[in-house]
């Protein structure tokens, strides 16, 4: 006879509580809680570039370069990509293994458990949301640039200046507006609008790294790794974590230094997880998840590493710009021409970039939602589009206030430490479910298991520690915050936690 189970060991067991993949499958078969399968690898894969290439190709290279690096950056560019393949490679096994909206939090609800994946979907819509807003702001920024080059200069009060009291940021908030708006309509729209803008700024890459060519002098890439220095922080300077508990001190340029820029870099090649977010909404998500999150990777670290080589090329790397190397590299050389349309491929990548952080945002609430973890009412999808049209109005609006309203540079940093906590909850989630379900049919298998995850978790975790204490301090706490949500509201609403109750929108069993 056996006894019943005590009541912390039900708590126990129900905060590991795992989804079965077979059942998180089958949840995207409800006819109202169901998205619509449209897209392609090729897709994809302009998804991952749409949201890759951003302010790091635009900024990140001249910071980089002038900081920490020299010339080489470009190797830092490789290891960087090289460490997000690492992670890559996890999520595109995850990905054709269970392919359904969520990415991170739905793997890692089908491999560790409930509490983790309530707390990776938590960290994720942070993440999401104030990198939506971050880049909205940068756009903003871009845009008024364009605008003050043809003598229109908006009014303080609705410019978001951060000086001169208070100033609402109009430009970012209707930038979110418009794109929630083409996010509502339809993936299919989405993907078309994308496709346009990712084309743009491809085209203005391609432009830099052809143009710059004739600008090259050989005399620039000497020393190509210029000697080692301690690193330099200003007085104001947050030390990372590594440094304040370990004492261990980051080194500028020489061999050290091109690992120091890999950190710095490594946030240019964010985004690439948001292409599993739409692994439910794929056509053939087993063969074409891990086409277009390769695919787009490898794309970017190539034009990455190729702006990097040209720029360092046309201007010495001391005199490179912290806020605009690639213009103001053009411009040194008298090319005030191009200096423009790098300036115009800036606004639409950034576009791409906020329209796609939306998207994979409102899947993250949506695959929640339909666990029951957050209400069931924001999981419904509008009959008409096709698309979770609550979950995608109620995000769309919380960010575009924080676009608007908020100072969000020193937050900006939450956006970091959160996608390298998503990296190392899908690398670990690899391994758990290759020994715990190794029939499931794996339509791609990520090498090396468990050697390759291992090592994708101790990258992300040095890139992590490299991170400033108060972002560690915020982090935790909206941790904290969020577990505190599932505490009170996603453990006694959980469908696994009981699946008929939670179906008619009451409390489960927890």
């Amino acid at each position: 006879m056996t006894s019943e189970p005590r009541p912390g060991h039900r708590l126990l067991r129900s905060l590991v509580r795992t989804k079965p993949v077979e059942q998180s499958i089958a949840d995207t078969e409800e006819p109202e809680h169901a998205l619509r399968r449209s897209l392609s690898a090729l897709d994809l894969t302009v998804f991952g570039v749409g949201v890759i290439i951003g302010t790091g190709i635009f900024v990140l290279t001249g910071t980089a370069a002038k900081n920490h690096a020299g010339p080489a950056v470009a190797v830092s560019f490789a290891v960087a990509g090289v460490v997000c393949a690492l992670a890559a490679l996890c999520y595109a096994e995850l990905a054709s293994t269970v392919p359904v909206a969520g990415s991170a939090y739905t793997f890692a609800f089908a491999t560790i458990g409930e509490l983790p994946a309530w707390i990776i979907g938590w960290d994720l819509v942070l993440e999401l949301a104030l990198g939506a807003a971050v880049v909205a702001v940068g756009w903003s920024g871009y845009v008024q640039s364009l605008l003050e080059s043809a003598g229109v200069t908006l009014p303080h009060a609705i410019s978001g200046a951060s000086t001169g009291g208070w100033s609402f940021n109009l430009p970012a908030t209707l930038l979110v507006v418009v794109l929630t708006a083409v996010i509502l309509a339809g993936m299919h729209l989405s993907a078309e609008v994308t496709r346009v803008i990712v084309g743009i700024k491809v085209l203005v890459v391609l432009i830099v790294i052809v143009a710059g060519l004739f600008f090259v002098k050989a005399a620039n890439y000497t020393p190509f790794v210029p000697p080692a220095r301690a690193a330099e922080r200003t007085s104001g300077g947050a030390a990372p974590l590594v440094e304040a508990v370990f004492g261990y001190t980051p080194t500028d340029f020489g061999v050290m230094g091109i690992f120091t820029a890999a950190a710095v870099v490594f946030f240019a090649f964010i985004g690439f997880d948001v292409v599993a977010t739409a692994a439910e909404e794929t056509r053939n998500p087993q063969r074409d998840v891990p086409r277009g999150i390769i695919g787009s990777l490898l794309i970017c670290t190539v034009l990455y590493m190729a702006v990097s080589v040209v720029v360092t090329g046309m201007q010495k790397y001391t005199e490179l710009s912290d806020d605009a190397p690639l213009s103001d590299a053009f411009k040194a050389v008298r090319q005030e021409a191009f200096a423009d349309i790098i300036n115009v491929g800036a606004v639409a990548g950034l576009t791409s970039v906020t329209m796609i952080l939306l998207l994979g945002q409102s899947r993250v609430f949506f695959a929640m939602s339909r666990d029951g973890l957050l209400p069931r009412t924001f999981s419904t999808v509008n009959p008409r589009f096709g698309t979770p049209s609550r979950a995608i109005v109620l995000l769309g609006a919380v960010v575009a206030v924080l676009a608007g309203l908020i100072p969000l540079e020193e937050l900006s940093e939450l956006v970091n430490i959160g996608t390298l906590f998503a990296f190392v909850v899908v690398s670990i989630g690899v391994v758990v479910l290759r020994r715990t379900r190794p029939d499931l049919p794996r339509s791609f298998r990520c090498p090396w298991v468990p050697v390759l995850p291992v090592l994708s978790v101790l990258a992300c975790l040095w890139l992590m520690v490299n991170l400033p204490v108060a972002t560690w301090w915020r982090f935790l706490i909206w941790m904290a915050v969020g577990v505190a949500v599932y505490a009170f509201y996603g453990r006694t609403h959980s469908r696994i936690g009981d699946p008929d109750r939670a179906r008619t929108g009451t409390p489960g069993r927890g």
